[in-house]
């Protein structure tokens, strides 16, 4: 099966039902309780410098245990499963003196999701996606990192855009999606989604877009200050195959911005809440009954398409929101007449 021919197999399944996405990958490499020893491996055994921590390294060390999460995933009745890749980018990586390592650290990060869905693909015979996952980098384009400085920027948009270029490329050719998610920042989002229009048009290499943001507190924002509504509008140009919202909060307190995206987008809505918020040792105590409880609920509200975990999610958790949402028809795309909608911070709508 292509991946264009897949797509269409998922899509053609996600008339019928919600799609299930993957949980957390650094939950799972927690408890796989690596040392430093353990993050080097042979390889980086006489690295200068620490690297504990950086996951994704883990798909150049240690990828069997990074395919048996994948496995794991799938079998608990994902999908779609995202790759290892969310700091697999040469901005990203500078903080562990990798950023040469980030095209080989991507490549091989899809590869081992690919391998993973390819298996469980052909043993169930049914269409097992993967998406290559881009997260928001360590820099922001619209905020200064100096509080003294609010015009400063320790970064621009063709350096990010590159990044990202970079990225994707070295992913193309295991992934059926490109995924920009945990976005803080829309005009980071821009730089990626930039950067993968200009690889389709150099490469002919066309894959969906989905784009999933991040409200960061209660305040219904974003970190760059932005609604949900208001992101939505943002990034529509990009015509994504789903969007969203991931990150930050737990089910309980994303519904409302759920159900404000849901209400305007003209495409699938994709959500993965993290299993609930951090207690105060940073760990995450929401169970797998209680999560599938609050997106069963979406699912039979009618406000979502693709649905799965983020921080502090297992394949626990992805069983039981599976179970929750058997029977639950997936969301239809917001229908509404047409008109000039634009975004600040907040959207604007101007009607015939």
């Amino acid at each position: 099966m292509t991946s264009g021919e897949r797509v269409e197999a998922l899509a053609a399944l996600g008339r019928e039902r919600v799609l299930i996405l993957d949980g957390a990958m650094g939950t799972q490499i927690q408890d796989l309780k690596l040392d430093e020893e353990g993050y080097r491996g042979e390889r980086f055994a006489d690295w200068p410098s620490a690297i504990k921590g950086n996951n994704d390294i883990l798909n150049l060390t240690t990828p069997d245990a990074v395919k048996a999460i994948h496995k794991a995933y799938f079998e608990a009745g994902s999908d779609i499963v995202e790759t290892n890749t969310f700091s697999a980018t040469s901005i990203a990586q500078a903080d562990y003196g990798m950023q040469e390592l980030a095209p080989e650290i991507a490549r091989e990060g899809a590869r081992l999701a690919r391998e993973a869905a390819d298996a469980i693909e052909a043993e169930t015979g049914t269409p097992r996606g993967v998406a290559g996952a881009i997260g928001p980098t360590n820099k922001t384009l619209s905020i200064s990192p100096d509080v003294n400085d609010p015009g400063f920027r320790d970064i621009d948009f063709e350096t990010i855009r590159k990044a990202y270029h970079e990225q994707a490329a070295a992913m193309a050719e295991h992934v059926d999606f490109f995924l920009i998610e945990t976005v803080f920042d829309t005009l980071n989002a821009k730089a990626a989604i930039k950067a993968l229009l200009d690889l389709k048009a150099e490469t002919g290499i066309d894959r969906p877009i989905m784009i999933s943001g991040t409200i960061t507190d209660r305040s219904g924002r974003t970190l760059s200050g932005q609604t949900a509504e208001a992101f939505w509008y943002s990034v529509r140009h990009a015509r994504p195959w789903a969007v969203g919202l991931n990150c930050a909060l737990g089910a309980e307190e994303m519904r409302p911005y759920i159900a404000e995206i849901a209400r305007v987008a003209d495409t699938r809505i994709i959500t993965y809440p993290n299993a609930g918020l951090p207690n105060d040792m940073g760990e995450y105590d929401e169970t797998p009954e209680e999560t599938s409880g609050f997106v069963g609920e979406w699912a039979r509200s009618g406000l979502v398409n693709i649905l799965g975990g983020c921080c502090g999610t297992t394949p626990e958790h992805i069983r039981a929101i599976a179970e929750s949402v058997k029977g639950a028809k997936p969301r239809r795309p917001a229908r509404r007449e047409r008109a000039m909608r634009l975004s600040g911070l907040e959207p604007f709508e101007l009607s015939a």
